[in-house]
């Protein structure tokens, strides 16, 4: 445990939460043992489970406060609890695993397993243990299933806990398809199948569309050519890599405002429902994209960025260059969530 090494912050909390140092309060193992040694328990009842992942992911998990999130150090989360959260757990927990930190949750018997389940990156990433004075029977075990995490990626595919609701989106996939992309596309594809799987497909409910571009863009298919999630799991997996050169994102972008979010192609705009564009780029864009983002937005549409290097696309708040595992849980819960504060406009 180093400076440039481990990091180590604690939390403590019951109905708020109270950091007790940060990852950049100390940097040597001698002065953490020390400060843990010294704790005192905090007290306080209900137990606000929710609002203590979302104080760490906004106060701790944070470059301020010692996080190296940006520098692709894995951002682990070791929750212990004894007991069932009286607040709801979800949404903060699903921005957590969005931001890349893979939470492990630990609960007593009281705990809520579901709920535990819900926190934790994965299920085998949920333990359980009698009393806290057992805690050591389950060192090895954790140990085990954090080595799995190496700077960023885990070899498990996540679970996904997803509470369905009967709101609408139509949701616009857009693949980098270019020479660049060759040998990642089918991960790529496996991605927009894991996203998919996890949306309610109907005719009336989510709807889907694909687009591949290059130097010019294609639809795979439109928001209302398939109206069963079968049918468009079917086509994904039987999506062809594009290939071509150069990578034209801006015009791409241009194509799907004009082509796919239109109500002949099947979009819902106009009677309210959630515009949705998920863009996946491995390379920057050979012309400009300012004037194309700018009108999308002004449609109302909101996109989420993956990229594997910098895009400068006006107004994004957000973009992402780790892995599309990690991803995964994040794009799913703004899917579900079009209102949330994460979600960026072009």
């Amino acid at each position: 445990m180093e400076e440039d090494k481990d990091r180590v912050a604690v939390v403590q909390y019951s109905n708020d939460p109270d950091a007790n140092f940060y990852l950049n309060t100390y940097s040597t193992k001698e002065d953490v043992l020390n400060a843990i040694k010294g704790l005192r328990h905090k007290g306080g009842r209900p137990l606000n489970t929710g609002t203590a992942l979302q104080f760490v992911k906004d106060n701790v998990f944070t470059a301020s406060a010692g996080s190296r999130s940006i520098d692709g150090i894995p951002q682990i989360l070791i929750l212990l609890i004894g007991g069932r959260s009286r607040d709801d757990v979800g949404a903060s927990a699903t921005a957590l695993k969005g931001l890349g930190v893979v939470p492990f949750g630990i609960g007593t018997r009281n705990a809520d397993t579901r709920e535990l389940q819900t926190i934790s990156y994965d299920p085998t990433f949920a333990l359980s243990v009698s009393d806290f004075s057992d805690l050591p029977n389950i060192q090895q075990q954790l140990l085990s299933s954090m080595i799995k995490i190496d700077r960023g990626r885990i070899t498990e595919r996540p679970t996904v806990v997803v509470e369905r609701d009967s709101a609408q989106r139509d949701v616009v996939f857009l693949l980098d398809g270019s020479d660049d992309t060759r040998n990642g596309f089918p991960a790529i594809r496996e991605f927009v199948q894991s996203v998919v799987e996890n949306m309610d497909v109907e005719q009336n409910k989510d709807r889907v569309a694909v687009v591949q571009y290059s130097n010019d863009a294609a639809a795979m298919f439109y928001l209302n050519t398939y109206s069963t999630k079968e049918d468009v799991l079917n086509t994904i997996k039987g999506l062809r890599h594009k290939g071509g050169r150069p990578l034209n994102t801006g015009a791409a972008l241009q194509f799907v405002m004009d082509n796919v979010f239109t109500a002949s192609s099947g979009s819902r705009r106009l009677e309210g429902v959630p515009q949705v564009l998920i863009l996946l780029t491995g390379g920057r864009s050979r012309d400009d994209v300012g004037a194309s983002a700018t009108a999308l937005k002004g449609l109302g549409v909101k996109c989420l960025l993956v990229s594997e290097q910098e895009m400068q696309i006006p107004g994004s708040c957000k973009q992402f260059h780790t892995t599309l595992l990690l991803l995964f849980l994040f794009l799913t819960s703004l899917i579900f969530q079009t209102s949330s504060s994460n979600f960026c406009p072009l």
